[in-house]
């Protein structure tokens, strides 16, 4: 998932327990999971807990007990309460399961949003990263030549309209066609559909290519044909959905997996996505029945749901409260200082600043406290739009961007971030426990500390004896500041200059970057900007949720192949290794991926990064999720 974010302003108004919202859209902030992760600092030390988080090797072993490490699992569950979690910024994408598309939005779905297979959650990461069924009464019949998946629905699924109705079949296949709503797909990902599903490329691409100021009649006009057209989806009855493969996938339940997959009621045909009052709907144990954009979401129990209907979830508190309001730049602070006396529970879109850390593992280690490897992750690193004309069109020049991949003090960086025991170094796409993982560095720097000599004279030979100039749109929450300085004092000292414009984390959304085009690159308002990445999903099949979300521009541009990148190779090397129907293969594929990827310098890596949480005293079995980089509110309860 990416490191994502941006939303709306406004005030909600309550109507049958779901959520009417008024308000105008505005851009807040984030980091984009996958999406998206988040924004602020990670820290810790992964000797504090006895393993080497950075190590591939540990990252898949079940013994690790690093998702455990603040679980508090003490006691038998306690019904009631209030659940507090405090952060800076609001959703992306309004809480729509087919748009949210960072880490904050993945955790709120958890609780609203089912997919026909989902993840448990589990202190074993073995566990926790491998599929099971949620919606779904099991884990779907595939057919021997590995093209045909079905799916039964479980009993009791019901949504919380009025009166409550069940969820059908139907409803899924409406939710996977709502992700190519020229709306929605450039908040969300439909190329993992697009990429898998028989005839399902044809109907996205026409229906993208509508305008995103069509009238809801005309979207649910094209969505209720798709439901008929597209041959690699079908629904014999309301309890079964059947896909077809345009070929072999063996990450197919990964991505049925996804929050995009997410079931949608025929009421989400009679609005226009992301439009204030629009109505919300839930099939799991929470409805959001409060939602003031920009200052708090609140989730209420939702009666419809029953744990008989559920083997993943829980509904332990009564209510889960988001206040998303904090001071921007004093929020990560702010959060511990309440987490610590008790006034919030949870953390939302921050992590541990990385000042607190010491204190909490010295002289003993907090049992508040944890730190959690998400594996496979790039955040931040630094992307070049390849497209821009500025300086004679240099970004465009190979050589010029090879020539500053040697500028970059990654060890100032990882102090940025905490420091050497909570980030490491990272010097090319895939990152340590990610698929196709296989350390490689083809712009060594003495120590990783960057080497402006080599810059400069690499710069001089590509025809820029006298540097260039660069604009650089940045992150204004978070670490992100201090990361632009970083970025910028680099640069600086192999003879280029670079200017900053500050933007909210939700411009790498549909507001700005994420929705631009080709000409709009062009323009050269920007030539480099500083995401991050998260993967989509974790485990041994999970290469398709890294390099071709963000560097793969046949799939993903527009989108989060922010810069426009785009290279036959890679895109070929992309296509063989998601048909591959062989782990070993496909691995290889995507380190040859890779390899093309960083000899192109598409983009400047700088670290992977582990996560530190905190919970309050009260909490109890707080599970770390890896996938929204976060613990999963419905397994939560609290000391009363």
């Amino acid at each position: 998932m990416s490191v994502r974010s941006m939303l709306v302003r406004s005030t909600e108004r309550k109507t049958c327990g779901v959520t009417r919202w008024t308000g105008i859209l505005a851009i807040a902030a984030l980091a984009v999971v996958a999406c998206g992760s988040t924004s602020t600092s990670t820290t810790s030390s992964g000797a504090a807990q006895g393993n080497d988080l950075f190590n591939p090797s540990d990252f898949n072993a079940s013994h690790i007990s690093w998702l455990s490490a603040n679980q508090n699992a003490s006691g038998s569950p306690v019904m009631g309460g209030t659940l507090q979690i405090e952060g800076s910024t609001d959703l992306s994408a309004a809480a729509d399961p087919q748009g949210e598309y960072e880490t904050i939005g993945f955790t709120l779905e958890r609780a609203y949003a089912r997919q026909l297979l989902s993840y448990p959650a589990s202190t074993d990461l073995t566990k926790a990263e491998s599929v099971v069924p949620d919606a779904a009464a099991t884990m779907p019949t595939i057919s021997s030549d590995g093209l045909t998946y079905s799916f039964t629905l479980r009993s009791g699924l019901m949504w919380n309209t009025a009166p409550p109705r069940p969820v059908t079949s139907q409803d899924f296949e409406r939710g996977i066609l709502r992700n190519c709503d020229p709306t929605l797909a450039p908040n969300g990902n439909p190329g993992y559909y697009v990429s898998t599903i028989a005839g399902f490329k044809a109907f996205c691409t026409a229906f993208e290519n509508q305008s995103p100021s069509e009238r809801p009649a005309a979207r649910a006009a094209t969505i209720n044909a798709g439901m008929t057209s597209v041959s690699g989806i079908k629904t014999p009855d309301s309890n079964t959905i059947v896909f077809t493969l345009t070929q072999p996938a063996t990450d197919f339940d990964n991505i049925i997996a996804l929050p995009f997959a997410s079931a949608a009621p025929i009421e989400y045909l009679k609005y226009t996505p992301l439009t204030p009052g629009n109505v919300l709907y839930s099939d799991g144990p929470y409805a959001i029945t409060t939602y003031n954009v920009g200052h708090e979401i609140i989730l209420t129990r939702n009666a419809a749901w029953t744990q008989a209907s559920d083997s993943i979830r829980h509904q332990y508190v009564d209510t889960i409260d988001v206040k998303l309001d904090l001071a921007g730049s004093a929020a990560a602070t702010e959060v511990q200082q309440d987490l610590a006396a008790g006034t919030a529970d949870l953390e939302w879109n921050t992590n541990v600043p990385p000042a607190d850390i010491h204190g909490l593992e010295s002289p003993s280690r907090n049992p508040q406290l944890g730190v959690f490897p998400a594996p496979g992750t790039t955040n931040p690193y630094l992307v070049f739009n390849v497209q821009s004309p500025n300086n004679g069109g240099a970004l465009g020049n190979v050589k010029v961007r090879q020539a500053l991949e040697y500028a970059i003090d990654k060890v100032a960086i990882n102090k940025i971030y905490g420091g050497a025991s909570l980030n490491e170094p990272l010097n090319q796409v895939i990152a340590a426990g990610a698929e196709g993982y296989v350390p490689f560095n083809d712009y060594p720097t003495p120590n990783n500390q960057g080497d402006p000599g080599k810059c400069k004279s690499l710069l001089k030979a590509a025809g820029y004896p006298n540097g260039v100039t660069l604009k650089d749109y940045y992150r204004n929450s978070g670490n992100h500041p201090a990361v632009f300085q970083e970025v910028q004092a680099d640069f600086a000292r192999c003879g280029v200059t670079v200017v900053g414009t500050p933007i909210a984390t939700g411009y790498y959304g549909s507001s700005g970057i994420g929705v631009t085009s080709p000409n709009g690159l062009k323009t050269g308002n920007w030539d480099v900007t500083e995401p991050g990445w998260v993967p989509d999903w974790f485990g041994p099949t999970n290469g398709r949720a890294t390099l071709p979300d963000i560097l793969d521009g046949a799939l993903s541009f527009p989108g989060s192949d922010w810069g426009g990148y785009d290279d036959p190779t890679v895109d070929s090397l992309v296509t063989q290794a998601e048909s591959s129907m062989t782990l070993s293969a496909a691995a290889a594929l995507w380190h040859q991926a890779d390899e093309q990827v960083m000899k192109d310098a598409a983009f400047i890596p700088f670290e992977t990064t582990l996560t530190p949480l905190f919970r309050s005293a009260r909490v109890h079995n707080a599970i770390f999720i890896p996938f929204s980089e976060y613990y999963d509110i419905t397994q939560v309860w609290l000391s009363k």
